[in-house]
């Protein structure tokens, strides 16, 4: 005898797994919640690709178009109602989606923009100011979309403003800078220390330098 092959499964891994999860102590509320949860990420990345979509073509969210994005989550995205309705408080969600979206919109502001010192130093922000409107204004707007519950942390959008004057060779103190995180329908704002920027900068120059030096070596 011989063992089935099952190739169409070959490099992918099954929601209940021996390596991932036991069940022997799981309610059936327990297995429910974490079948849908484990799709969260997934309705993260579609949420923003809306919202890139909409900031780039200045196309603003309204309450009316809630059932719009929900059916593009469904329809477009293919996750299933049963799945949003257990994973996430859609309407809480959003909300915080259409501030977003908004706000960006508002500030002529650019989605997705990947922002680069190396291959080994790059992110991209979520949405930020234009170059023209930075060289015009010389104020920089970073704003982060959080799909999470997780409490986020400002330090990551310091990171984009480092890298942001890096990429485009601006000195922190010569920028005015407002950082914002739309989380749990709130905005955190927050207006960085040009000196804390300057640090983060020079650890980015220190990284790239450190590993170069490394690999030049072998």
């Amino acid at each position: 005898m011989n063992y089935e092959k099952y190739l169409n499964l070959v490099g992918k891994h099954a929601l209940f797994s021996p390596s991932s999860v036991c069940l022997i102590d799981k309610t059936d509320k327990d297995i429910i919640r974490y079948w849908a949860r484990k799709y969260i990420p997934e309705i993260g990345t579609a949420l923003h690709d809306i919202a890139r979509a909409h900031i780039k073509n200045r196309i603003k969210l309204t309450r009316y178009s809630k059932s719009e994005v929900l059916l593009s989550l469904i329809d477009t995205y293919k996750i299933p109602l049963a799945v949003i309705e257990r994973a996430i408080d859609f309407d809480a969600k959003y909300h915080n989606l259409m501030t977003y979206v908004n706000d960006g919109i508002k500030h002529r502001m650019v989605p997705e923009q990947i922002l680069y010192l190396s291959n080994l130093c790059f992110g991209t922000a979520d949405t930020i100011s234009s170059l023209d409107s930075v060289e015009r204004t010389g104020m920089l707007r970073i704003h982060d979309l959080k799909t999470g519950d997780t409490p986020a942390k400002m330090f990551q959008l310091e990171n984009y403003a480092a890298l942001f004057c890096l990429n485009y060779n601006y000195k922190p103190v010569d920028l005015e800078m407002e950082l914002r995180i739309y989380q749990s329908g709130e905005v955190l704002y927050h207006n960085p220390d040009p000196n804390d920027v300057q640090l983060i900068m020079d650890q980015y120059k220190n990284a790239n330098q450190l590993i170069n030096d490394i690999l030049m070596e072998d």
